[in-house]
């Protein structure tokens, strides 16, 4: 399920998601492995996450078995079994402050899953002579 994370990592950090934290709750909780918690900025970006896991994990065979708050969304859940992702608006993170209540569990440090991307390289100008 490590790769499925490192997956949803990526998925959740090109659209820009918000202090990406991950948890390895393995040792605390018995109906997931880990838990992926991030922030959008707007409902919108934050159903945008959503897609863009879903969308990245099918293809490689892996749905979820549950998803909550989609349409309001204020915390929209996908449960994917070993992996459980929030995301959260800004209010609703503060308020649920999982982390917090999650403090017995192992923080992952996330940086070392994000896939480094090449930038993009400008358009070439030219310059046009008279």
């Amino acid at each position: 399920m490590i790769d499925a994370l490192k997956i949803a990592i990526n998925a959740a950090d090109d659209k820009k998601a918000n202090d990406l934290v991950a948890l390895d709750i393995s040792k605390i909780a018995s109906f997931a492995s880990y838990f992926l918690i991030c922030t959008g900025d707007s409902s919108r970006q934050m159903q945008a996450i959503a897609d863009e896991v879903e969308k990245r994990l099918k293809v490689r065979g892996i749905r979820p078995s549950h998803v909550e708050g989609y349409q309001n969304s204020e915390w929209i859940l996908l449960d994917y079994g070993d992996m459980v992702l929030h995301i959260f608006s800004k209010t609703a993170r503060v308020y649920y402050d999982l982390e917090r209540l999650w403090r017995d569990s192992k923080k992952l440090n996330v940086s070392q899953y994000i896939e480094k991307k090449e930038p993009k390289a400008e358009p070439r100008k030219t310059i046009r002579s008279s």
